[in-house]
């Protein structure tokens, strides 16, 4: 079910009516909130409702033996066991192909053809969200940084349903805690809830839509029809494109579950306007970079084993964040990309340090260079993201330089204005968004609605026909 359709407008206004008239009965607020997530997930396919209702046994099974064992030995084979057993159904479902096909090809070029089984697998949509979000359950746990919470809760807050496919990535500790005291419906921050909402579906209908269906797809899917102009032109669309998809999601999220009552974390903070590769990550998919700063880099041994090994966890930590988002190579080269980014910016840092040389001093000029070095660098990490392949990717940024003429037939004005708009919105102080957000909010509601109606009107206007699936509904 996408947000942007008839279909999630009419389960919302079931779901929000039914959520404050349940609102004061705990036990029948939680039992209609799981139904109506298990239903969300279910559109998609109802065979996979019983993979969620798994996870959620099996996690909330481990954090309660953990949480009630007393030996340090015990505890930490359970949190081993968690692990492995979120990893196994993340692996069968999302790497079990690839790792066939990897193994495969490495045994064939030393002349052995093993007979491996090659299943077709169906990925369940938003597998690799819930089972980092029940990792970090159980974790959490063992640390000792959070309680198990009831059944019913953890199961609430795993499948709860405007983050549950795509994010953003929240922890039980930002989340559990807002299940227990009642919420009132005269508190709601609607205002910025539809504020949210409806710049996500500009983002995702006006500008993202755009840019796939009328550039990005069609180059990426054939680079040797275009210009080396256009397919430029592409990669910054793609960029642009991604940014306005996730980032439409994770707004509708955040702003749905708002009307809910419920608090969800930042997902995005102008990533384009980051003047180094560890800037953006600070600010690009928040939620996940924590995840992995915190669950995976630290558990690593962060930068407290020295210099190499410090490259070493962050290495890592970007090759399986790539390995994340998708079982095939071109992922793991994006990862690997960052991390040597990652690293350089790192050596370069402590290079300066240990020669006692002073930070350089920031001027605009600088801020200027720093911003479209980053930008091009992430730029280029995204062509082996949204390539077909590796060898596509190579092919596309090849032929940038080998096949460049000043013409470039399917870049359009509208494009051209969409990936200007995308560029420049990173720029826009978050205090005149919060001013412009502030003054609505203000505004009477007949006058709130009227805006909303007219804003609805120009991005189905603007938009194209048709809702594409979120980007990041295939990890």
């Amino acid at each position: 079910m996408l947000f942007p359709t008839v279909q999630f407008a009419a389960f919302l206004t079931v779901v929000f009516a039914g959520n404050w008239l349940l609102m004061r009965r705990p036990g029948p607020w939680r039992g209609f909130m799981l139904a109506a997530s298990y239903f969300f997930y279910g559109f998609w396919d109802w065979r996979f409702v019983a993979l969620l209702i798994g996870t959620t046994a099996v996690n909330q099974w481990f954090a309660l033996r953990i949480s009630r064992s007393a030996s340090s030995g015990r505890r930490r084979l359970l949190l081993r066991g968690a692990i492995g057993a979120n990893l196994a159904v993340l692996g069968f479902f999302k790497y079990y192909g690839f790792l066939v096909v990897s193994v495969t090809g490495a045994l064939e070029s030393f002349g052995i053809r093993p007979n491996l089984p090659l299943l077709e697998i169906v990925l369940p949509v938003g597998i690799s969200f819930f089972t980092f979000v029940a990792i970090s359950y159980v974790v959490d746990v063992y640390r000792g940084t959070l309680e198990p919470a009831p059944a019913l809760d953890f199961a609430v807050f795993l499948a709860f349903f405007p983050r549950l496919v795509a994010g953003p990535i929240v922890r039980g500790s930002e989340f559990l805690p807002q299940l227990h005291p009642p919420r009132d419906s005269r508190h709601i921050d609607a205002g910025r809830a539809f504020y949210l909402i409806f710049i996500g579906l500009a983002k995702k209908i006006v500008i993202a839509d755009l840019l796939a269906t009328t550039l990005v797809d069609p180059v990426f899917a054939s680079p040797r029809l275009h210009t080396g102009l256009a397919i430029l032109v592409a990669v910054y669309g793609y960029a642009i494109q991604i940014y306005a998809d996730f980032s439409a999601y994770s707004d509708i999220a955040i702003g749905v579950a708002l009307l809910l009552g419920f608090q969800l974390p930042d997902n995005f903070n102008a990533p384009y306007a980051a003047t180094s590769i560890g800037d953006f990550w600070r600010r690009w998919h928040m939620t996940l970079s924590r995840w992995l700063r915190d669950y995976l880099y630290v558990s690593l041994g962060g930068n407290r084993r020295g210099r190499l090994l410090t490259y070493r966890n962050l290495m890592l930590t970007m090759l399986l964040g790539g390995l994340w988002h998708g079982a095939a190579w071109r992922f793991v080269i994006w990862g690997g990309l960052h991390g040597i980014w990652l690293c350089t910016e790192r050596w370069w840092g402590q290079r300066r340090a240990a020669r006692g040389l002073a930070p350089i001093r920031s001027t605009v000029a600088l801020r200027v260079a720093q911003r479209i070095a980053t930008f091009h660098l992430v730029a280029l990490a995204w062509v082996f993201f949204r390539a077909d392949s590796v060898s596509s990717a190579w092919l596309i940024i090849t032929r940038i330089f080998t096949a460049f003429e000043f013409s470039a037939p399917g870049v359009t004005p509208a494009i051209i204005l969409a990936i200007a708009v995308g560029l420049a919105a990173q720029y826009v102080p978050r205090w005149q968004v919060e001013r412009g957000l502030i003054g609505f909010t203000r505004l009477r509601p007949a006058f709130q609605a009227a805006v909303l109606a007219l804003t609805l009107m120009v991005i189905d206007a603007l938009g194209s026909e048709g809702v594409a699936s979120f980007i990041y509904f295939s990890f």
